[in-house]
């Protein structure tokens, strides 16, 4: 959605600005939690109450963080509360961990696999995709069984699609034309 991510942006530069002139990984610690406080349906009914001011709202994701804020989360989500743009902040919050991996050089990488993948095999998994890339990764996985076999790698903007399910696709394709 082109639309949020316009309305993320400079959210998450202000953001980024701040935190790097403090501790970067309490504010990121802190504004995931945020963010997934934020993803919570029930809350953004509650938010888009008109009978709620913007101090009830505040409270009640102060409450849910279960931890006193820094005054950088603080700031960011009173900010975004007045705006109007709780629905946002899992969209800021993404591209503000955009802007921390590309000051440290790491990339996010999601990785789809049929089956489990086991922590050994994930460190040499990461150790190709980081050669096949070229650049050093964080990757989560999740394990994905439609795919039949093989992985299915998101970096970026970039796929690296080698499951069975993809060479199915390819083949469908090719006898098709």
């Amino acid at each position: 959605m082109a639309e949020l991510a316009t309305l993320a942006r400079p959210y998450a530069d202000a953001l980024f600005q701040v935190a790097i002139k403090g501790d970067l990984e309490q504010v990121t610690a802190e504004v995931d939690a945020l963010a997934a406080i934020a993803a919570d349906a029930q809350l953004r009914q509650f938010a888009d109450n008109p009978m709620v001011t913007a101090e009830q709202v505040m409270d009640v994701v102060s409450a849910a963080a279960q931890a006193p804020l820094s005054d950088t989360a603080k700031n960011l989500l009173s900010t975004v509360i007045a705006n109007g743009r709780l629905t946002v902040l899992p969209e800021i919050v993404s591209q503000f961990h955009v802007l921390v991996n590309e000051r440290s050089g790491v990339s996010d990488a999601q990785v789809f696999s049929a089956f489990a993948i086991d922590a050994e095999q994930l460190e040499a998994l990461v150790a190709t995709l980081e050669k096949r890339f070229g650049r050093k990764l964080n990757a989560t996985v999740q394990v994905e069984p439609a795919l039949i076999g093989g992985i299915r790698v998101v970096v970026g903007d970039e796929v690296l699609d080698t499951s069975v399910k993809a060479r199915l696709e390819q083949m469908k394709v090719a006898l098709a034309a």
